[in-house]
């Protein structure tokens, strides 16, 4: 076994590597570029060496500052984590020549699946069902109408050695094909240096559902069952879970039997990814392999048991594999979600900035669920608009599926991030909504049930009663505290005030309290709201905790609390709303205040996020007509196209290409 690797990764997934190597008793070596100087990576390792600039093109990206950094520090291994270096053939090469081993497949593996063209190629040859395509170079966007009309519409058109979503269109018609190929042609240039582009037919309504396989040197290979991951935004997942809820075991064995035959065909050794697209007859066509340990490779080991780092690091050091396929056993269900840097109610575009608040839920055994968060950042870490905008995976484990969502959903409703935007509140409402909770997917879900984007949740009736019997619990329980203050012109005489009023939003709810009601946390609020029946809350809640954690009417609630001017902002099951609980009288007072509107931005295009302006592609004084592209905006590799949303006319641009721009910079303006 190993004494020392080196993870040529950062961010989550280096630390992930970490715990496990740690365990396995083998000492670790971080690199960091010039922005992960802090990052919670390098201080988990034992040693960890600097590999040059923010850029990940020149820090992560360079083969020759990974094998220097493990010369330097005598490392025998290195894990490549995923993304960067982690399925680049030649890196694998350049390691073996200094006589380091790669802690992942053979080179001959990584080149046959590595390039989507190639592996389609491969994948027919070994009898591997695979979606009809065009598999060799397209020169240009004409070439690609034509490729697109012979196959029939829908397409895809995908970067060959593309990844993460990026450089992929989905064309319906000719119309959409040639601005489809442009960008995903510059996406595969920018992003991997390569603008190979193929085409293949989109299979309407798939689900994206992949293959964990593990193989050895010695020809042994098995399959860990599956993860659905049809949930995606852009192409790139954002919820995961294991097993799928759609197959049967009929179509989980030959899925997982070709798998493996396709793994043993390219002699792979280590872990591995067989992706599939699974059509609503249970029909399963070939779509990649990834070389490489998958992002949402958690799943899978919370409900087999089978740690996947420890079995690559293994298997890289010679080991032949312990675990036979008739020793897999799937137990329980877990589910994945990606916290990722980015506002949901701006369509999911990358936000960053300083974590001012990071605290997760606590990890480990919470009733009948499991709670794990793998994560590479901490309170006060940076996220860079260098990186990945992932922030961390928290994942839940239970013994059946909406026990792990619900689990999810109670995680969510306490895991505190402040400082950046970021899509909890999207991932929150997802658990509650019923068609992912019916399992009803496919990879257009969110499209599908999120047209135009997602919008604040505006809570039902039901919910605003719960909602303002938080607010008013934690308002009684403030004014208890400050009232008890030492030097206080007036010492409170006890008695609990009993009219009030609690605005959620616009909305006012009347509650009346009832007297013997105790105030001083643990709190036993009694209270009609409404005039209706009673209402009884119980918590511990203090002033100063983020997390509001309690009963009402015996029902477990879970509430982020945020103070807000006058009142608090509630954060629950998806819902953010703004509620303010005070006396009757103020209250009618408060009705009669002018509502502030706020300022008119429709005359203005607006960066809709941090990033860099790609390209202007209008002039001052032009007109346009609504759907033409007015700029281009590069954030986080992902290129965002700008449209004018109705007839206009520019007359002013104030920004040119090349400027980087905050989040709401005027680029231009209109009459």
């Amino acid at each position: 076994m190993f004494k020392k690797i080196l993870i040529a990764n950062r961010g989550e997934i280096a630390c992930r590597v970490i715990k496990t190597a740690r365990k396995m008793g083998i000492a670790t070596v971080a690199v960091y570029s010039d922005a992960d100087r802090d990052a919670m990576h390098v201080e988990m390792a034992d040693e960890a060496v600097h590999i040059g600039p923010s850029a990940a093109s020149e820090s992560y990206l360079v083969a020759d500052k990974i094998i220097a950094a493990c010369k330097q520090t005598g490392s025998e291994a290195v894990h490549p984590g995923y993304g960067f270096l982690s399925e680049r053939a030649s890196f694998c090469e350049a390691l073996e020549k200094q006589g380091i081993i790669f802690i992942g497949p053979k080179p001959k593996a990584i080149v046959a699946m590595g390039d989507k063209i190639e592996s389609k190629k491969f994948a027919n040859e070994a009898r591997v069902n695979t979606v009809p395509g065009f598999l060799d170079i397209i020169k240009d966007a004409s070439h690609a109408e034509k490729i697109a009309g012979e196959i029939g519409y829908p397409v895809m058109i995908k970067a060959s050695a593309g990844g993460g979503g990026k450089g992929m269109r989905i064309a319906w018609d000719k119309s959409e094909v040639r601005d489809g190929f442009e960008r995903a042609t510059s996406e595969a240039r920018n992003s991997f240096g390569d603008d190979r582009v193929f085409i293949e037919k989109f299979v309407v309504d798939p689900r994206h559902i992949e293959i964990q396989v593990l193989a050895d040197a010695f020809g042994n290979c098995i399959y860990l069952g599956e993860r659905e991951c049809s949930v995606q935004r852009r192409n790139q997942k954002v919820v995961e879970e294991a097993p799928s809820p759609f197959l049967d075991e009929a179509t989980r064995k030959a899925m997982g039997e070709q798998a493996v035959a396709l793994a043993k065909a390219v002699d792979y050794q280590s872990a591995g990814t067989v992706e599939f697209i699974v059509d609503k007859d249970r029909n399963f066509y070939f779509l990649e392999m990834n070389t490489r340990l998958q992002v949402e490779h958690p799943v899978t080991e919370l409900i087999t048991g089978i740690d996947l780092v420890e079995q690559m690091i293994r298997i890289a050091a010679g080991e032949k594999l312990a675990i036979k396929q008739a020793d897999v056993k799937l137990n329980g269900w877990a589910v994945e979600s990606r916290l990722y840097a980015e506002d949901p109610y701006r369509n999911f575009l990358p936000s960053i900035g300083r974590l001012t608040r990071y605290r997760p839920p606590q990890e480990g055994p919470v009733g009948k669920a499991i709670i794990r968060n793998d994560t590479g950042v901490t309170e006060g870490s940076e996220i860079s608009m260098f990186y990945d905008p992932m922030v961390a995976k928290l994942c839940t484990w239970a013994p059946t599926r909406l026990e792990a969502i619900d689990a999810m959903a109670d995680a969510l409703d306490t895991f505190v991030v402040d400082g950046i935007e970021h899509n909890i509140p999207f991932l929150a409402a997802l658990m509650q909504h019923p068609r992912w909770r019916e399992g009803r997917l496919s990879t257009a879900f969110i499209a599908e049930e999120f047209p135009e984007g997602f919008k604040p949740i505006s809570p039902t009736p039901q919910d605003r009663d719960i909602l303002a019997s938080i607010a008013l619990a934690v308002e009684l329980v403030r004014k208890e505290r400050l009232d008890r203050l030492s030097d206080r012109l007036r010492p409170h005489s006890g008695k609990i005030r009993a009219d009030w009023e609690v605005r959620i939003t616009n909305d006012y709810v009347p509650a009346t309290v009832s007297q013997g009601s105790t105030v001083r946390p643990p709190v036993l609020i009694e209270f009609s709201l409404h005039g209706g029946d009673l209402v009884n809350v119980r918590s511990a809640w203090q002033p100063g905790d983020f997390v509001w954690d309690g009963y009402i009417n015996e029902r477990p609630v879970k509430a982020q609390l945020r103070p807000v001017l006058n009142g608090m902002r509630i954060d629950w099951k998806g819902m953010s709303v703004t509620a303010h609980a005070m006396q009757k009288h103020v209250a009618a007072l408060e009705k009669l205040m002018p509502v502030k509107l706020p300022p008119d931005t429709s005359k203005m295009l607006l960066c809709p996020m941090p990033g860099l302006i790609v390209s202007i592609n209008v002039s001052e004084g032009q007109e346009v007509k609504a759907g033409e592209t007015l700029a281009i905006v590069e954030a986080m590799k992902m290129e965002n196209v700008l449209r004018a949303d109705r007839d206009l006319t520019v007359s002013n641009i104030n920004a040119k290409i090349g400027d980087s721009l905050a989040v709401d910079a005027v680029i231009m303006e209109f009459v």
